[in-house]
């Protein structure tokens, strides 16, 4: 259940995060505003760090070099977000958004990348998939 309930709030929140970066964004620039972005989440990042002290600075050692890459990935999001938001609303930006999320995410598990467990995909997925995708259309219209 808790899972649940985080899963529900970082959907929530990168709904408010996308309205409010595209808000941002018009008055100071895109790259600007994932700057800002980036930095800020990067100060409560360390300040909650600190005070929830729930890691150790050597396990950082252990971190593949590759999935440091993570990081890199939130400009990139912050900056599609904004224009996609822009110019096609928030409404179609974030339902496909969660369709490419979907969709990637049935390529990681299904091959086990990253160190991910294998999970089988059948047709119950891909007709899931479809559905959203059919969703987005109905919505464009």
């Amino acid at each position: 259940m808790r899972g649940a309930i985080f899963a529900f709030l970082g959907g929530a929140l990168i709904t408010l995060q996308g309205v409010a970066n595209a808000r941002i964004s018009q008055d100071i620039g895109t790259w600007q505003t994932a700057t800002i972005t980036q930095f800020i989440g990067c100060v409560i990042a360390l300040l909650i760090l600190l005070f929830v002290r729930d890691g150790s600075w050597e396990s950082f050692k252990r971190v593949k070099p590759l999935y440091l890459t993570g990081g890199a990935f939130g400009a990139i999001i912050i900056f599609s977000n904004v224009t996609a938001i822009q110019q096609i609303g928030v409404t179609l930006t974030i339902s496909i958004l969660l369709i490419a999320q979907l969709s990637l995410t049935f390529l990681v598990e299904s091959n086990g990348w990253f160190g991910t467990l294998k999970q089988q995909m059948g047709w119950p997925q891909f007709i899931g998939i479809g559905m959203m995708i059919a969703g987005v259309v109905i919505l464009k219209f």
